[in-house]
């Protein structure tokens, strides 16, 4: 008797797991410099709460590229050739998604989650402001509805660290509360705001993250 033969519909589904398997390991194994950062999550929002004008919800965010003979191109282009893994467009998905979860981590008050994703300096500011909140009773809701732009406004290389300035514009609702519930910042209404962030590395670490240097609204 010969050996039984594999149906072939069985065959093709093999295949095609395989194909599956092979193509998720080539994308997930992409190093984009934020790889020491958990998934995204609903955003909270950063210090200081920034209220604007009300706008509808938006779709995905803008992420426009620097002239490569501009100033903040060329400090682009010197952090590539220290870091030939470096890809400025990647790092933007990065930072926004870094945005998200940092913004949630404050609001939320989370220590933990937000300490290895600040430099030292940026994580005691950030803690001193939790703790002013905590203290005062106060608690924050923050939810990034939309992301509508992230542009890299700024790029230099010192040595080996590398720092990346980029601008945030996203649709929010960010309202702090007080123990009886009474609005004591923000809004509870959907509101355009802008902010700062600048992102630093030091190319020479063995695990190179970027972690947030400095955070302002614009």
């Amino acid at each position: 008797m010969g050996a039984a033969k594999l149906p072939v519909d069985l065959i093709l589904f093999g295949l095609i797991a395989l194909f599956l398997i092979l193509r998720l390991r080539s994308i997930l194994g992409r190093r984009t410099g934020f790889e020491a950062m958990p998934e995204m999550l609903p955003r909270a929002g950063a210090p200081p709460i920034i209220e604007g004008r009300a706008e509808p919800v938006a779709a995905a965010a803008s992420r426009p590229m620097p002239d490569p003979a501009s100033p903040t191109g060329q400090g682009l282009a010197a952090i590539r050739a220290a870091d030939k893994k470096f890809d400025p467009s990647i790092f933007l998905s990065g930072a926004e998604n870094a945005f998200r979860l940092i913004v949630t981590a404050f609001a939320a008050g989370d220590r933990a989650k937000l300490q290895p994703l600040l430099t030292p300096e940026t994580y005691a500011a950030f803690e001193h402001a939790i703790g002013e909140r905590e203290a005062a009773g106060h608690t924050q809701r923050t939810e990034i509805r939309s992301i509508l732009e992230a542009t890299i406004e700024d790029a230099t290389l010192q040595g080996s660290v590398a720092d990346i300035t980029v601008r945030f514009v996203s649709h929010q609702i960010s309202v702090t509360l007080a123990s009886d519930s009474s609005i004591v910042a923000g809004a509870d209404a959907i509101t355009e705001l802008a902010d700062i962030w600048t992102f630093s590395r030091d190319l020479k670490q063995p695990q190179p993250a970027w972690k947030l240097a400095s955070a302002r609204s614009a």
